[in-house]
């Protein structure tokens, strides 16, 4: 999978929205101390921004802005890393056709390393538009841009899916319908918190979730 091949799967923004805070929300469940997701509700004034980061060099965002929505990652070990010309250089038409309403985006100082847009894959969404949208970039039989392995939780959405990496990522077992719940968007519970982690606090967790967005716990579930 190309990010050609990513555009058709994407959700809608609410729906993309939604996936990337429920997702964010159980990895800090499981572990607060090292979650390879997060989401950060008024990054900007107004703009949502989720990213994540597995901690071996692969890493992507994805900024919501009433102007639209701008998503990029990388992937080193993919054909398309800027780093396989000692000079660092974009795959070629990955940032053409970039709205002037998203392209700002490109040049944010946190998505720069050592001053260079470090980015193998890239799409957008401007608002009231009818599709996402991606630069004319092209690749062979066997090229890759990284987008499967980095966007692939993002585009299935399910329990199961999120379920089996934790598993893999956290090495612990994880609760399905505590999963489900929670990027279905529902109340929080306690019995839901304690069956993801024993060790989390509910309070700091419901803390986190309104300030990720979700509406408050569940009032009678204990």
């Amino acid at each position: 999978m190309t990010v050609r091949d990513l555009l058709p799967l994407l959700p809608e923004p609410a729906e993309l929205r939604a996936r990337c805070r429920g997702i964010a929300l159980l990895d800090s469940i499981l572990d607060r101390h090292v979650p390879m997701h997060a989401f950060v509700r008024d990054w900007r004034t107004g703009v949502d921004l989720a990213t994540m980061d597995n901690g071996s060099g692969d890493q992507y965002a994805i900024v919501f802005d009433p102007a639209g929505v701008f998503l990029y990652g990388f992937d080193h070990e993919s054909d398309a890393t800027p780093w396989r010309d000692e000079d660092r250089e974009h795959w070629p038409g990955l940032l053409d056709g970039l709205p002037a309403s998203l392209a700002h985006y490109a040049r944010t100082p946190e998505f720069q390393f050592e001053g260079f847009f470090d980015a193998t894959v890239c799409a957008w969404r401007e608002s009231g538009g009818d599709g996402w949208s991606c630069g004319p970039v092209r690749f062979g039989p066997e090229e890759t841009d990284g987008a499967e392995g980095l966007f692939g939780l993002l585009v299935d959405g399910g329990p199961e899916a999120y379920a089996g990496f934790a598993e893999d990522y956290f090495e612990r077992p994880v609760d399905r319908g505590a999963v489900a719940a929670v990027l279905a968007g529902a109340p929080l519970t306690r019995r839901a918190v304690g069956s993801l982690s024993a060790a989390a606090d509910f309070g700091a967790v419901a803390a986190r979730a309104r300030a990720m967005g979700f509406g408050g716990p569940a009032g009678s579930e204990s």
